[in-house]
């Protein structure tokens, strides 16, 4: 179990379901493991481990694993998508939480009753998931709407042929690595804007009521620094020249 410390990965319990998870199939699994990095005060060099009723807990020194019944969470498997199978971070006041929760239960499963002890975990299992699924969601919907202000500036400055990574990042308060983490998809910044320049150049030469323009005046339009560079760019990416698109 690798896990990095301060970090959580949920994943489905067994090969079946965590291919089915991965490949997006339909299959619920019978269990899901959340395997979170923290440390466990008291905990012997070899881990320990426990078996509840529709739970179990495996704890390592820096490492806790607890597996629980799908069908007992209020948590749809569904809805634990985003969590599956990669490392979500876990802010220190959970993970304070969670490995106090575990060193108490490890202290005293011998006197409590097992039943109540797994209803128990649950609710810890609940608390760690719900916490980091809504963590989770409101860093993807920051990272969304970043990613979108981010492509509006860039289309309202597209014909100014100085528009470039660092100018973007300027405007947004943002450091030029944030900005191309906004970005992970394989397509670069400045790939990304030279995207949205063909895209616009295309809907002005497609459109009729610009057809007495020049294609010159739709190069300085889209940001290009000259006709020849325009051309070159839009037949590299369109496969014919700026006329040749017109026409057609």
């Amino acid at each position: 179990m690798d896990v990095a410390g301060g970090f959580l990965t949920v994943r489905a319990s067994g090969a079946a379901a965590a291919k089915a998870a991965l490949s997006g199939g339909a299959a619920t699994p019978e269990h899901i493991q959340l395997l979170v990095g923290c440390t466990v005060a008291e905990v012997p060099g070899k881990g320990t481990a426990l078996r509840f009723p529709d739970c179990a807990l495996h704890v390592l020194p820096d490492v806790v694993m607890l597996t629980v019944a799908e069908a007992r969470l209020t948590v749809g498997f569904g809805e634990l998508k985003p969590l599956m199978f990669q490392p979500v971070p876990v802010d220190t006041a959970l993970r304070a939480v969670f490995a106090g929760a575990v060193a108490h239960v490890l202290a005293a499963a011998h006197s409590l009753d097992p039943h109540g002890l797994s209803h128990h975990l649950l609710g810890l299992a609940e608390l760690v998931l719900r916490s980091a699924l809504r963590a989770e969601l409101e860093r993807v919907d920051s990272l969304v709407s970043r990613r979108r202000e981010a492509l509006e500036y860039m289309r309202e400055h597209l014909s100014d042929p100085t528009l470039s990574a660092d100018r973007v990042a300027e405007a947004l308060f943002i450091s030029r690595r944030r900005l191309y983490q906004l970005f992970d998809d394989g397509q670069g910044v400045s790939e990304r804007i030279r995207g949205l320049r063909i895209d616009r150049a295309k809907a002005l030469l497609a459109d009729p009521a610009k057809a007495a323009r020049g294609i010159g005046e739709i190069a300085k339009d889209c940001g290009f620094v000259s006709a020849a560079h325009f051309s070159r760019t839009f037949r590299q990416v369109v496969g014919r020249t700026p006329s040749e698109f017109r026409n057609r």
